[in-house]
């Protein structure tokens, strides 16, 4: 069985470039791997915690090496589950719009919840921080209403692409791979072909992203 954890950032139901470049991806995964699981996580549907008073304290038990309090033991828990899921899967797919040059407060708040010292990360003052997570497939599918291929758009930054390569490998899932979808407004011809870019390079992906084929 192969397990693989599929991140969803795109709050629309329909015609989000990310999920439906996400889709072309498992659609060619699963012709791959046969004994694929797929556990997605929708940040919009998934209720995620608030990273709250309690969540903050036990963060920082955590760190000073102090015993929980009740409230935080039950919010470690929980952080415990979210990260849980994360742990479980043998490769993780993240599909997200750019917003704002950089990525959905959802996705933002996922991340905070999963970077946390123990289950994550750790720190000492000798050594400072390590990654905790094992190594695995990490793919980006990033769809942005401009044109990064080249560099900026129109002179806007994108700040979503070196944030997620920095938040990612800080826990472990180093030199993930990122598939940008874009231009997703403007011109037809040009969102097309933006469109066409990104698909070829996902089938591709898609032979080799989990190891070898199922038997």
């Amino acid at each position: 069985m192969a397990r693989l954890l599929v991140v969803e950032a795109s709050p629309r139901r329909s015609g989000s470039r990310s999920t439906d470049g996400c889709q072309v991806f498992l659609d060619a995964l699963a012709r791959q791997r046969s004994d694929l699981v797929i556990d997605w996580l929708d940040l919009w549907a998934a209720g995620l915690p608030e990273f709250e008073h309690a969540t903050i304290a036990a963060k920082y038990a955590r760190l000073a090496g102090r015993p929980f309090d009740a409230a935080e033991e039950k919010a470690w828990d929980t952080i415990g589950a979210i990260v849980g899921q994360l742990k479980a899967a043998d490769a993780v797919v993240i599909a997200t719009p750019m917003w704002n040059f950089g990525i959905p407060y959802k996705l933002k708040h996922w991340i905070d919840l999963i970077t946390q010292p123990g289950l994550t990360f750790s720190f000492s003052p000798d050594i400072g921080y390590r990654p905790l997570l094992s190594a695995r497939p990490t793919l980006v599918i990033l769809a942005s209403a401009g044109d990064y291929s080249d560099g900026p758009s129109f002179g806007r930054p994108d700040l979503a692409t070196p944030y997620l390569k920095a938040a990612l490998g800080f826990i472990g899932l180093a030199d993930p791979i990122f598939v940008p979808i874009g231009p997703t407004i403007g011109a037809a011809d040009k969102v097309e072909a933006g469109r066409e870019r990104a698909l070829a390079p996902l089938a591709a992906l898609a032979q080799t992203f989990m190891g070898r084929r199922a038997a």
